[in-house]
């Protein structure tokens, strides 16, 4: 199963960035930026609200849920056309205060910061993406047949990459840690712009990124 990262690399996730870029009206190699930091934080945080019983529910629940179970992504080119529906982008900023409850305002303002794009912009990036994510996800469940908290653990942990190098998980947690007095930015930043020497995983792709 491939990760979430390289979803972002692959065709789809190519339209996923154009379209995302266009709806947000912010440049396509910012908007990049966002989600590939992103996309693995909420992925992170929800296998941490999956690791309770009702935390697994609820995201085996929302799944389940016609709106996520994939479909979403047979058809981005009417999703984008024409300006992303408020449904979707309503849909998206609960998923976001769901999946990241008190977190959120500091994990935007970090990405904010690394990716050089005021925060509502972040903002909005992540409304439109986070449906597109569920979707992923309710895809993913389908073809995999998850049917119990377990099955979602594994699955969640597949797409974050399995058991990635320390400094990697501990840069995800370290931004859900965030509590938004902006202390924790110099910490994530030296994780993101120094931390991994290696060239492959997330460490080494978010240093890529921003040109260390």
């Amino acid at each position: 199963m491939s990760g979430i990262l390289d979803l972002l690399n692959s065709d789809l996730g190519k339209t996923i960035i154009s379209g995302v870029s266009n709806e947000t009206r912010q440049p396509q190699n910012k908007t990049q930026d966002v989600l590939t930091m992103a996309l693995p934080v909420l992925m992170a945080a929800m296998k941490r609200n999956a690791s309770t019983p009702e935390g697994a529910q609820g995201l085996m629940g929302a799944l389940s849920n016609k709106k996520h179970d994939g479909s979403i992504l047979d058809n981005l080119g009417g999703l984008f056309g024409g300006g992303v529906n408020d449904d979707v982008k309503t849909d998206g900023d609960k998923i976001l205060g769901h999946v990241l409850g008190n977190r959120r305002q500091g994990v935007e303002k970090i990405i904010g910061e690394k990716s050089g794009i005021d925060l509502a912009s972040v903002g909005n990036i992540l409304k439109v993406a986070a449906p597109i994510l569920m979707g992923v996800l309710g895809k993913q469940s389908r073809q995999n047949n998850v049917s119990s908290p377990n099955d979602l653990g594994g699955l969640l942990g597949g797409l974050l990459g399995g058991n990635q190098a320390k400094e990697e998980q501990s840069f995800l947690e370290k931004i859900l840690d965030a509590d938004g007095d902006g202390s924790v930015i110099d910490d994530v930043a030296g994780m993101v712009l120094g931390g991994s020497k290696k060239k492959g995983g997330l460490g080494g792709l978010l240093g890529g990124l921003f040109g260390k």
